[in-house]
C-alpha cells in the first residue's frame, strides 16, 4: 500500500514537471490562445452625451459616499477632514486596471458596463490603490467599457480597436470630470490599462493646453514610459525628486530575479507620442519610497505595504519589509519574493502590487506634490 501511495506522489510530480516545462516552452502561446478573444470585433456604440453626469457611471465621486472604495483606509490610517473640505485640495482622476479578464467562448473585446463581475473587481483595485490619493482631495473613477486583458497579448487589430473604444469612454469621462472641477490642482493617475489611457488623455487633452498649468502629479504606474520619445510630447517632465511637482512618476515591480523581457519586448516594439521609436530609448523608473527618478531604498524606509492574504479580512498596513531600487533595465526591484498572495505573475513580475507595495509612501507623495505645487 506504501509502495503504491509513493507511485502516485512520483507521477504527480512528474506531472508537475512536465507542466512546468510545457509552461516555459509554449506559456505565452498556451495563454494567447485561452485569454484572447475569439470573436470579432464590433464597434462599440457611442455613450449618451451626458452619460458621465450620472453617478452610477462613477465607481467613485465626491456624492458617492455608501459603497465608495476610494474612501477606504487601513486600520490606523484616517484621511484628513481638509482633504474633503479645504478650498486646497485636489481632484483626482483616476483610471483602473484591466479587471475584466475572460476566457474562450465567454470573451468579449470590451466589457460591458454591466458585467458585475469586472465591476466588482474593478472596486478591488480602487480600494487598494485610488485610496492612496484620498489624503489629497477627492477621488473620481469611471466605469467604462475597458479592452479586455487579451487585447494586450495580440497583434491583431482587434486589440488596438478594443482598446481604442475603450479610450473614448475615458475622454468622455474626463471631459465630464474637468467641467465638474473647473478650478484648482489635478492629479491624474492610473494602473496598467488605466496609465496607457491617461498617458493618450495627456497626449491628446492636456498637453499644451491651458488645463497642463492645473496638473499637480501624474501617476502613470505600471505601464512603461520612455524618457526620450514619450516625455517630450506628454508636456510633463519626469519628477526628479519628492518636493517636485507637474511632474510624471511611473513604475514597474519585479522582484529578484526578475524576467522584464516580456514588457522590454513589448516597450521597444512601438513608437513613442514624439514618433521616435521607443527601442534604445530609457524606460522612466520612479522609485517610489524616494519619490527620485532612479535611485534605491531600503525596506525600512518603506511606511506601508497593503497586506490582504487575509481571506475575508480588511487589507492591512505593515512597514519596512520592501525595499525599492531601479535597474539599469528601468524596471523597479524589490529584493528577494515576497508573498502578496496569488497573482504574481511569471518572471516575479509583481505588477498587480505596483501600488500596495508602497500604498504607505504614495499617500505621502501625493501629500507632498500637491503641496509643492500650492507653493507655487
Amino acid at each position: 500500500m506504501e509502495r503504491k501511495f509513493l507511485y502516485v506522489i512520483a507521477a504527480l510530480v512528474v506531472l508537475v514537471i512536465a507542466a512546468l516545462l510545457v509552461y516555459r516552452v509554449w506559456g505565452m502561446q498556451l495563454i494567447r490562445m485561452v485569454m484572447v478573444p475569439r470573436e470579432s470585433f464590433t464597434e462599440l456604440q457611442p455613450l449618451p452625451a451626458d452619460a458621465y453626469v450620472d453617478a452610477t457611471m462613477w465607481i467613485a465621486r465626491p456624492d458617492i459616499e455608501k459603497g465608495n472604495p476610494a474612501l477606504w483606509t487601513p486600520a490606523g490610517v484616517t484621511t484628513p477632514q481638509t482633504a474633503q473640505k479645504s478650498a486646497q485640495k485636489a481632484a483626482i482622476f483616476f483610471i483602473h486596471p484591466t479587471s475584466y479578464i475572460t476566457t474562450f467562448g465567454d470573451s468579449h473585446w470590451n466589457a460591458r458596463l454591466d458585467d458585475k463581475d469586472a465591476d466588482a473587481t474593478a472596486k478591488r483595485f480602487v480600494m487598494s490603490q485610488a485610496s492612496a490619493f484620498n489624503a489629497v482631495g477627492t477621488v473620481w473613477v469611471p466605469r467604462y467599457r475597458q479592452a479586455n486583458y487579451g487585447a494586450f497579448l495580440t497583434d491583431k487589430p482587434e486589440g488596438d480597436k478594443a482598446l481604442a473604444a475603450a479610450y473614448r469612454d475615458i475622454s468622455q469621462a474626463f471631459a465630464a470630470f474637468v467641467k465638474a472641477n473647473p478650478k484648482g490642482p489635478l492629479i491624474l493617475a492610473g494602473h496598467s490599462q488605466g496609465s496607457r489611457h491617461l498617458l493618450q488623455l495627456l497626449r491628446e487633452q492636456v498637453a499644451g493646453k491651458p488645463i497642463a498649468d492645473r496638473i499637480a502629479a501624474v501617476y502613470a504606474v505600471g505601464w512603461p514610459v520612455s524618457v526620450e520619445a514619450d516625455l517630450p510630447a506628454l508636456g510633463l517632465p519626469a519628477c526628479a525628486r519628492q518636493d517636485q511637482a507637474h511632474c510624471i512618476v511611473s513604475w514597474q515591480s519585479y522582484a529578484e530575479p526578475a524576467d522584464p523581457s516580456a514588457v522590454v519586448e513589448s516597450f521597444e516594439r512601438k513608437t513613442g507620442y514624439t514618433g521616435q521609436p521607443r527601442k534604445g530609448t530609457h524606460m522612466l523608473c520612479t522609485n517610489p519610497i524616494t519619490g527620485a527618478f532612479n535611485g534605491a531604498a531600503p525596506a525600512s524606509a518603506n511606511i506601508g505595504t497593503l497586506d490582504a492574504r487575509e481571506q475575508g479580512k480588511a487589507p492591512k498596513l505593515i512597514t519596512g519589509v520592501v525595499p525599492a531600487r531601479c535597474d539599469t533595465s528601468g524596471v523597479l526591484m524589490i529584493g528577494e519574493p515576497v508573498d502578496m498572495g496569488p497573482f504574481t505573475l511569471p518572471g516575479n513580475n509583481y505588477h498587480v502590487y505596483d501600488y500596495s507595495l508602497f500604498w504607505g509612501n504614495v499617500r505621502q507623495d501625493a501629500q507632498k506634490r500637491l503641496a509643492a505645487f500650492l507653493r507655487k
